[in-house]
This record gives structure tokens, C-alpha cells and sequence, in this order.
């Protein structure tokens, strides 16, 4: 009996150690992050790197990640924290996810990408190999490690404020292709860049923190949503990219079962799989941004060609064929392959690449009159599109790209209501409040004199109730106590409490009385001149033996009382 119950407890251990080994094997990744925000760039600084570099920290910080955050690093210490990173990387284990996310300026140079540190000095496009980080070297490095997940997202995708003289550089970052088991993802399309910021964080950061956050996303799923979002924030000024190569399952947070879906996801969802002609223009827009594909974007073209989004569609269309075009000529590398393109972009953003490179080559620049034309599995660009290239950076914030203003609103004057067609209201009416008595009015005749005695000052209320006379000014309190302590005493009262003043107004609210004292415990009060505009006789009253009468208000006493105390003509009487 006691044997069989040992085997019993032994079998229910085995049983939970079979299944606490997933929960374990997710215990066991590895989650490690380099975040890097520059902004101090000498004359063209970035307002909101470094915001945008500390929200991903702390993000990625609650997902698990062991993150190393970094601000305006220069060109060294940028080096240094790159490769301690991959040197860390390297001895985490296969299981382990890495992330890097550069934010500030990125450079792009013969079909290679750049990031410039912060103390960069570039003036031509030869200082760039030199002063610049080529991306793509730490990329591939990476990329040979063995690792669960790679995630490298560059933020950097914006105006070239650096290259003044000599052939310009092409606009944006350039085109690549993700190794297996990594993700590259750009805050802006190949060949294009971002609209500056004017908040203090950017779109593209919080489109990204945001869906991370919202957890359950799979990574191709994640950076499509950020590349909604962030067009729907920036009306279609701003246009992310990613490229995954992801198989694995893999999410930053875990969702709840019953956390509900985003509605414009779920949307899209459904819309997906129908023909673009079938739905609306606004719809078919987000669904080929959703794709963010050249024949996702070229069926929108063909369904709603005259839709205010069309313009902007046919520049994502053109930089997406060009930029594919040159990823092409790279690759082959061969003189036929640059003249190809030239023949194709001669205004191109890669037209000086091309000729840097058939100088190389020792090929003159222009193509000859005979070679062989590679096609790049492309069609040639129409005609429309040679306009896009007049300007070396494909910006969708330019005026050319920018949607048509709304119609003006209309206001019409509401029709007029003719007596006849108004109906009698049923039920009891509520009729408007009558409107605050005005201070001062139906005052009885004591009230009146009091006002003019004092000066003509607005009373906040009926002097009936008085107000507090110790906040009145001295000579305020002087004219209530010549007419014998203040109208309220006088003042004719009805048996309800109140004074009832004329014009059939309703009665003002009276303050309750104080109790009467004994004539004994009655405050004698102290001598003070009568207010000049009373016109009364001056009064004789006692002041107590005790001390002399204070000055009020700051002021000095009069001449009056100074005689008093001598004993003079005012001496009071004992």
C-alpha cells in the first residue's frame, strides 16, 4: 500500500516536470538590447533622438530585455558600444534575442548604409566612408552569431545636412535584404525620408512603442501595424519599411485571451483578401500600405487612379522601382548593369553612385550606343515618373505630394420659425430665472443716506444685511456708526426676515441677528472724527482710560485727538 502511494507521488512529480519544461525553455531566452539616441549633431541637432532612444529603452526594459542605453556617442565610443554588443551577443547562446535601435542621421553612399556619430565632419561624399559607420559590417557580423532573433531598426532615415560640395548623396537609406532569422526595419521607405519632428517624441518611436506594448504580435505583424499607424498619424508624409526574415514564434508581451482585437486591424483583416476595386478608396489605401508591396501599391493605382492618395502612391511607387532598379545594378556589378540604370534615371538618386562606380571600372560615364541593357526583371519607369527624380530626396511632405485642401464649410442661416407652426409646449413650463438684483436697489431711505455717507462706494448687498463693516474703510464705519450703527438697524423688517424692496422684486436675504447684550457688557466704542459727509454736529463720546485710540489703516491720528489726550478743547468727559 505505502509503495503504491510512492510511485503515485513519483508519477505526479514526472508529470508536472514534463510540463513546467516549456514554461522553462521561456524562462530561458535571453532578451539583450543596444539602444542609441544622437541628437548633439554641430548645426543640424535632432530635438527628440534621445527621447525617442530612452521611450524604446524603457520599453523594451519591460519586456524582459537587458538593455544598454547610450546618448550622442562619438565616433569611438559608437564603435566601442557596437562591438561590445555583438561580443555580447556572441556569448549569450542560441537562445537569446538581440535588438539595436540607432536614432539620429543616416547616410546612404553607393548602395551601403551609414550612421553618422555625433561629432561627424562630413563636407563631400568621401568623408563618409571615413567619419560614418557602415551598417551593414555590424549587420552581417550579426547575422553569424547564432541567434534566436535579430532585430537592428534605424531611425535615421532623414535630410542629409552634412554634404555641401561635390556630387550629392542619394536621399534616405538604402535598400537590403534581411538575413535569415533577422529583421530590418527603416522609420522611413528606401530612397525617401521623414518629415522633421515637432513634438517631443517622434512618430515613428511611439508607433513602434505602442505595438510592442499591445503584445501578441508576431514581428512581421508588429512593423506592418507601426507602418499604419505611423501613415495615419503623418497623413501619408511618413512611409516605415521592415524587412523579416522571423520564422520563429516570438512576441515582446503576451496577450490576453480575452484582450479584444484593434478594430482597424481586425478591418483590414477582412479587407485583405478582396479585390481593391471592391472596397473604398480609403480602405484599398490601407490595405496596400498594409502589404507595402510594388504590386500592392500598383493595383490601388489601377483601381482609384484619381483619388487624392493616387499622387502620393505613384511617389512611393517611383522611389520603390528605382531603388529596386539600382539594388539590381549593384548586384550584378558590371559595366552594362550602371549604364542600364543610367539609361533609365539619368537624373536618378543613384546617377552619381553609377558614375563613381563606372569610374572604377575604368568605363566612361555615359552608356554607348550599343551595349546590353539589363531589364532587372522591372518595367522601365512611364513617363509621369522622371518628375519624382527633379529633386535628389523623395520627401512625401513636399508641397507636390500634398493632399488637396478641404472644401470650405458652408454655414446656412437657419430657416425662421413662423408663429403659426410653433406649438403649444405641454406639461409645466420652466421658465428662465429672474435676473440678480443690482446692488443698491429698493434701498430704503436710512439705506440711501448710508450710501451717501459713504462716498458713493458700491455695496456688494442691501445694507440691510450689512455685509461685514469691519472690512469696510474706516470712514465707512464712521458714517454707519453716525447714523446710529448702520441702516440695518432701522431698516423697516417684514415678519418674514427680510426687507421687501420695491419694484415687486423678490425679498434679499437677511442675516440673523445677534442676541442682545446687557447694557453692562456693551462695547463702549472709541472716539473717532464723524465722516465728513454726514453734515451731523460733532458728538462728545468717551474713549477708554486705558489707552489712547490706535491709528486705522495706517494713517496718522488726527489733530483732533492729540488735543484730547493734552486735556484741550476736546477733552473727553469722565
Amino acid at each position: 500500500m505505502v509503495l503504491s502511494r510512492c510511485v503515485a507521488v513519483f508519477a505526479a512529480l514526472f508529470a508536472a516536470l514534463l510540463i513546467s519544461v516549456p514554461a522553462t525553455a521561456q524562462q530561458a531566452e535571453k532578451r539583450i538590447a543596444l539602444v542609441v539616441g544622437n541628437g548633439a549633431y554641430e548645426g543640424a541637432p535632432i530635438a527628440t533622438a534621445a527621447n525617442d532612444a530612452g521611450l524604446i529603452a524603457q520599453t523594451l526594459q519591460a519586456a524582459g530585455f537587458d538593455v544598454v542605453g547610450a546618448r550622442d556617442l562619438d565616433e569611438d565610443a559608437l564603435r566601442k558600444a557596437l562591438r561590445d554588443f555583438l561580443d555580447k551577443a556572441a556569448a549569450s547562446g542560441p537562445d537569446t534575442v538581440a535588438f539595436v535601435y540607432l536614432a539620429g542621421y543616416g547616410l546612404q553612399l553607393e548602395g551601403e548604409t551609414f550612421f553618422a556619430p555625433a561629432d561627424a565632419r562630413i563636407a563631400t561624399a568621401v568623408d563618409v566612408p571615413v567619419s560614418a559607420l557602415r551598417v551593414s559590417d555590424y549587420i552581417k557580423r550579426l547575422s553569424t552569431v547564432p541567434l534566436k532573433a535579430r532585430f537592428v531598426v534605424l531611425d535615421a532615415a532623414r535630410a542629409n545636412p552634412f554634404v555641401k560640395t561635390g556630387d550629392p548623396l542619394a536621399g534616405g537609406l538604402a535598400l537590403v535584404e534581411a538575413e535569415p532569422g533577422s529583421l530590418i526595419a527603416y522609420n522611413a521607405a528606401p530612397g525617401t525620408v521623414a518629415p522633421p519632428e515637432t513634438g517631443a517624441y517622434g512618430a515613428y518611436a511611439q508607433a513602434l512603442v505602442e505595438m510592442i506594448r499591445e503584445g501578441g504580435l508576431q514581428p512581421a505583424a508588429l512593423f506592418d501595424r507601426v507602418r499604419l499607424r505611423v501613415s495615419e498619424t503623418t497623413g501619408g508624409a511618413a512611409m516605415p519599411w521592415d524587412d523579416s526574415k522571423i520564422e520563429v514564434p516570438f512576441v515582446f508581451f503576451e496577450r490576453n485571451a480575452d484582450a479584444p482585437a484593434p478594430a482597424q486591424a481586425e478591418q483590414i483583416a477582412t479587407l485583405r483578401d478582396r479585390p481593391l476595386r471592391e472596397i473604398g478608396a480609403r480602405d484599398a489605401y490601407s490595405v496596400a500600405v498594409e502589404r507595402d508591396t510594388l504590386q500592392g501599391y500598383q493595383d490601388f493605382l489601377g483601381a482609384y487612379p484619381d483619388d487624392p492618395m493616387a499622387k502620393r502612391v505613384r511617389a512611393i511607387v517611383a522611389a520603390r522601382r528605382e531603388a529596386t532598379t539600382w539594388r539590381r545594378a549593384l548586384s550584378s556589378g558590371t559595366q552594362d548593369a550602371y549604364w542600364s540604370y543610367l539609361s533609365r534615371y539619368p537624373r536618378g538618386p543613384h546617377a552619381a553612385d553609377a558614375r563613381r562606380r563606372l569610374a572604377r571600372l575604368s568605363a566612361p560615364p555615359r552608356p554607348p550606343e550599343a551595349f546590353t541593357a539589363l531589364s532587372f526583371d522591372l518595367p522601365p519607369p512611364p513617363p509621369e515618373e522622371e518628375s519624382y527624380f527633379d529633386r535628389q530626396v523623395v520627401a512625401f511632405d513636399d508641397p507636390a505630394y500634398a493632399l488637396p485642401p478641404p472644401p470650405p464649410a458652408c454655414w446656412h442661416p437657419a430657416p425662421p420659425i413662423s408663429w403659426t407652426s410653433r406649438r403649444r409646449p405641454r406639461g409645466r413650463v420652466v421658465r428662465p430665472p429672474r435676473p440678480p438684483l443690482r446692488a443698491g436697489s429698493g434701498l430704503c431711505e436710512r439705506a440711501r443716506l448710508y450710501r451717501r455717507a459713504a462716498g458713493q462706494r458700491h455695496l456688494p448687498e442691501h445694507p440691510q444685511q450689512g455685509g461685514d463693516q469691519r472690512d469696510q474703510p474706516a470712514r465707512h464705519r464712521a458714517a454707519a456708526r453716525t447714523f446710529g450703527g448702520g441702516p440695518h438697524r432701522r431698516c423697516r423688517r417684514s415678519r418674514s426676515g427680510g426687507s421687501r424692496p420695491s419694484g415687486g422684486a423678490a425679498a434679499l436675504p437677511v442675516a440673523p441677528r445677534r442676541p442682545s447684550r446687557r447694557r453692562s457688557q456693551r462695547r463702549r466704542p472709541s472716539p473717532r472724527p464723524p465722516h465728513p459727509a454726514a453734515g451731523c454736529p460733532r458728538r462728545k463720546t468717551e474713549r477708554s482710560p486705558h489707552r489712547p485710540p490706535a491709528p486705522r489703516g495706517g494713517r496718522p491720528r488726527p489733530e483732533s485727538f492729540a488735543r484730547a489726550e493734552a486735556g484741550g478743547e476736546h477733552a473727553p468727559i469722565r
